[in-house]
């Protein structure tokens, strides 16, 4: 088999059927994620040992093969022909080579393009600060974030820098100036590439996820000194992401950054892309806003009650997460059985549809 060429076959295929996902593993036929269901390629036959090596092998550049080697597995972006781009994860499974492609857009769409809550524009004139959006994997959190920082590139003047592993969307510059590095190629790692992004001069940094405690404490720090910070987390929601946050360090640590988490973080968008009735997906969110009765809360570590003043918060732009999937019901863009599927509190989404 011409496996650059079966490659290239496959990229094509998921970018026209509109998959979020190629999966290759050997013992199944090539798989789309097509709306958050695994579809396999029918006319394609099941991948074997030497299938799977071959596709895989297209993927990687002489560098790659050898880092990938030693290390097991690899993240790295890759482009098909300047017609699509793919996040790739390579890895072994069972000693068999395995790959997880992720296609991302060419284009990058806007917050209302996305069916994202109109409040994200606001998040888009904020010039310090720290802002999350945090939710499972593959729920949408980096085009979200890519929204956010390309409305602030067509709206301000700022130099925007991203730190990202691999780079995801490509900015096209127009009012700002863009830096994106990706960890691996253009910095020795996240830690290296933070350490020295405040002497370059950044008005807004991007952090593509914060994987340990280095990572969030920088993040803090820059938008202490003034700086306007975007990242995300693999969180169910706010409280949650506070938690841990202040967790991931040791407790004698965690005074300080509970007083740095308190002043600096400014929103936390919580979201998931939902199962629309005919087809695609829509986002649910929770969004909470760091009022003066959440910045108490946390200084207090009183975390848990935090879910209590975002649902009593509507006023000040604030939204649950059932609120938000109850907004798509009222509207007939979800069922309820999705609705309840999403929810981390069936019981309070049903008491909510009542009083509404």
């Amino acid at each position: 088999m011409d496996y650059p060429s079966k490659l290239n076959e496959l990229l094509l295929v998921t970018a026209r059927q509109g998959a979020s996902d190629l999966h290759i593993a050997v013992g199944r036929k090539p798989t789309l994620r097509v709306d958050s269901v695994l579809v396999p390629l029918e006319k394609e036959p099941i991948l074997t040992r030497e299938d799977a090596e071959g596709l895989v092998s297209a993927l990687l550049t002489p560098e790659q093969k050898e880092r990938f080697s030693k290390i097991k597995q690899l993240d790295f972006s890759f482009n098909y022909e300047d017609k699509a781009r793919f996040r790739v994860n390579v890895y072994y499974q069972r000693g068999f080579l395995a790959a997880a492609l992720r296609l991302i857009p060419a284009q990058i769409r806007t917050i209302d393009e996305l069916n994202l809550p109109p409040l994200l524009h606001d998040f888009s004139k904020l010039h310090q600060g720290f802002v999350l959006v945090v939710g499972p994997a593959g729920h949408g959190k980096s085009t979200t974030l890519a929204a956010v920082c390309d409305a602030i590139n067509h709206t301000r003047t700022e130099h925007i820098i991203t730190v990202e592993d691999p780079i995801e969307y490509l900015f096209s510059q127009d009012r700002c100036i863009i830096s994106q590095r990706e960890v691996g190629g253009d910095a020795l790692s996240f830690h290296e590439a933070l350490r020295a992004i405040l002497r370059q001069d950044p008005d807004v940094i991007m952090i593509g996820e914060m994987r340990d405690p280095e990572t969030i404490a920088t993040a803090m720090t820059a938008a202490e000194t003034g700086h306007l910070v975007f990242s995300t987390l693999h969180t169910n929601s706010a409280s949650q992401t506070i938690d841990r946050i202040i967790d991931s360090f040791p407790p004698e640590q965690q005074g300080q950054v509970v007083s740095q988490l308190a002043s600096t973080l400014v929103g936390i968008i919580s979201e998931r892309l939902v199962p629309r009735i005919g087809g695609g997906r829509i986002p649910a969110a929770e969004i909470m806003l760091t009022n003066p009765a959440i910045r108490n809360l946390i200084r207090e570590r009183k975390i848990y009650q935090i879910d209590l003043v975002i649902e009593t918060s509507v006023q000040e732009g604030m939204i649950s997460l059932n609120r938000s999937l109850v907004n798509l019901l009222k509207r007939k863009e979800i069922s309820l059985e999705v609705a309840e599927a999403f929810s981390l509190n069936p019981a309070e989404l049903r008491i909510l549809l009542e009083r509404t």
